[in-house]
């Protein structure tokens, strides 16, 4: 069964944000688009990349009402740690969650039992609660902060115009679809 169209499960977590450890739960995500972006693990080599494109796009991603939490099985102890000794994750200005009992990773499908760690998972959470994209990469393969920009915006766009769909590679301005009985077989 997908996660897409499902509700965020309950969970309570403390993250490291702006220098402070916070509570986060499924009632902070309500209100507003969030992006959780989980990853195996602080203090390695793929994880720091990403995390900081993130961090290049965050004010972007911020302009638009949505707020970005990346999320491993580490402790918030680790992630302030990890942000107090990387150059990389010093940029980093939204919320680390910590997850070290996998309840938050087990919700969203990503952990990988046998390791303890969450697979490359990205997800993006509408205003209600609700999971609208969902992207599972092996742990190999970095993402694309500008990438899932552009999803997010997508996702805006087709919640906020019922009955138009954003086609492949579509950019915010550009021309999107009516699905209709007249499109059948045009395209």
């Amino acid at each position: 069964m997908s996660l897409i169209n499902t509700q965020v499960k309950p969970f309570k977590a403390t993250a490291f944000h702006d220098g402070k450890f916070v509570d986060v739960t499924e009632q902070s995500l309500m209100g507003k688009w969030n992006v959780f972006v989980f990853y195996p693990a602080d203090f390695t080599f793929v994880c720091p990349t990403e995390l900081e494109d993130l961090a290049t796009q965050y004010e972007t991603f911020k302009k638009l009402g949505v707020e970005v939490y990346g999320i491993s099985t580490d402790t918030h102890f680790a992630h302030k740690a990890w942000h107090d000794t990387s150059e990389a994750i010093k940029k980093v200005k939204y919320p680390l969650i910590g997850d070290p009992t996998g309840a938050i990773t087990r919700n969203f499908e990503v952990m990988i039992e046998e390791a303890g760690l969450a697979l490359r998972g990205t997800f993006v959470i509408n205003p209600e609660g609700m999971i609208k994209l969902c992207e599972i990469h092996d742990n190999g393969i970095g993402r694309d902060a500008s990438e899932l920009l552009r999803k997010v915006k997508a996702a805006q766009y087709v919640a906020s115009h019922p009955g138009e769909v954003c086609p492949a590679k579509w950019q915010e301005g550009a021309a999107t679809l009516k699905p209709s009985l007249d499109l059948v077989g045009k395209i």
